[in-house]
């Protein structure tokens, strides 16, 4: 199964920018959106054999997330179960027969790291989801993280130590979630690939230079491992300041 993520950045204007292109060239069986921007009907969208599901933020032009899948669902279920963190379509469920598959939209610290208190209590109330759901079939996570793990997963570790998005903080909760009983595919299957990055800042020709983060993500429960065949980063596909990724599972 062909399983693909994307921040688009605002879906009505990526279609602009060549989204229906991508879509067809990537030929998923499921393709997942973070930041969508919009309200289902909001756009002129036509994916024939594909079901869709969205999460929109209740908040116009923010946030929000999406499922196109042409593989039926057993079940699909929004946000991740905690009051404390609904209203900004964050989150989908999509429960197909042997794995859940998860997109996430992760909520960013902000510049100041002001928001760095509410991304906490976001990451611990998200892995609880997860284990939960892990205790009745294996899971994928896959979407915008919000976070440069290590050091080589962006272009300028030093100087953007304590940023948003990779201060100390987000980095220890990212590394809890794996220690839970997850595995970052891309880099199981790529661990010292260096200049492997997923976002870049549409400042100071950031994406020309390849001066960027890898912070979009397919998680796996470990028990999934062996059917890890690719991971892969899509950096040739614009159309946002993000480019897709891609995981296939045997």
């Amino acid at each position: 199964m062909k399983l693909v993520s994307w921040n688009v950045n605002g879906l009505r204007a990526c279609l602009k920018k060549g989204f229906l292109e991508h879509f067809s060239a990537l030929d998923a069986d499921v393709f997942c959106l973070q930041e969508t921007k919009m309200q289902p009907g909001q756009a002129d969208l036509d994916l024939p054999g594909y079901q869709e599901f969205w999460n929109s933020a209740e908040k116009k032009g923010y946030s929000g997330t999406a499922v196109f899948t042409r593989v039926p669902p057993l079940s699909v279920s929004y946000d991740i179960d905690d009051p404390d963190h609904v209203g900004e379509g964050r989150s989908i469920t999509v429960e197909f027969e042997d794995f859940y598959l998860v997109t996430v939209y992760t909520p960013n610290a902000q510049d100041g790291l002001k928001r760095l208190d509410y991304r906490m209590a976001w990451e611990d109330a998200f892995r609880d989801y997860l284990l939960t759901l892990d205790q009745k079939k294996p899971v994928v996570v896959c979407g915008d993280l919000n976070v440069a793990h290590q050091e080589i997963d962006l272009k300028n570790p030093k100087s953007n130590r304590g940023n948003p998005g990779f201060s100390d903080q987000e980095r220890e909760k990212f590394s809890q979630l794996l220690a839970s009983g997850f595995t970052d595919t891309f880099r199981w299957l790529h661990p010292d690939l260096t200049g492997a990055y997923s976002w870049w800042s549409y400042r100071f020709h950031a994406r020309e230079n390849n001066a960027g983060w890898r912070i979009d993500y397919f998680l796996t429960s470990d028990r999934l491992r062996p059917r890890i065949e690719d991971a892969s980063i899509h950096t040739d596909m614009d159309g946002s300041d993000h480019c897709p990724v891609s995981l296939l599972l045997l």
